[in-house]
């Protein structure tokens, strides 16, 4: 019998848009299953988003994905930013990652903050 779900297979070309959409969503998926596992501190927040944001612009520089992945990563960046901006509104974060025996101040420095705003760290 037929329902008429034909209309519904995808072509080639989609299922490589949807095999690019896959890999890039692994990071996401990752630190969910990272968060969701432990207790998180404000420390891993912070690396966590640092490693996604490394990830996405990999991805949006990456001439082989669809233009519809490469404006997807770009959407997703902007709002992982925007939500990493929120983070110098809470002095919460920078404590964290200054008492953090492992990072203190040179987590900082090897990010390339300003010198005042290590300074103010």
């Amino acid at each position: 019998r037929d329902l008429g779900l034909w209309k519904f297979e995808l072509n080639d070309e989609e299922w490589a848009i949807a095999e690019q959409l896959r890999g890039v969503l692994k990071i996401l998926k990752d630190a969910t299953l990272f968060f969701s596992r432990s207790t998180p501190n404000l420390a891993t927040v912070i690396l966590a988003m640092d490693l996604i944001d490394e990830k996405l612009t990999t991805y949006s520089c990456n001439r082989q994905y669809h233009s519809s992945i490469c404006s997807a990563v770009q959407l997703a960046k902007a709002t992982l930013n925007w939500y990493y901006q929120l983070t110098d509104q809470s002095e919460v974060y920078r404590i964290a990652m200054v008492l953090h025996p492992r990072h203190k101040l040179v987590y900082f420095r090897n990010a390339r903050w300003e010198d005042d705003w290590v300074t103010t760290a």
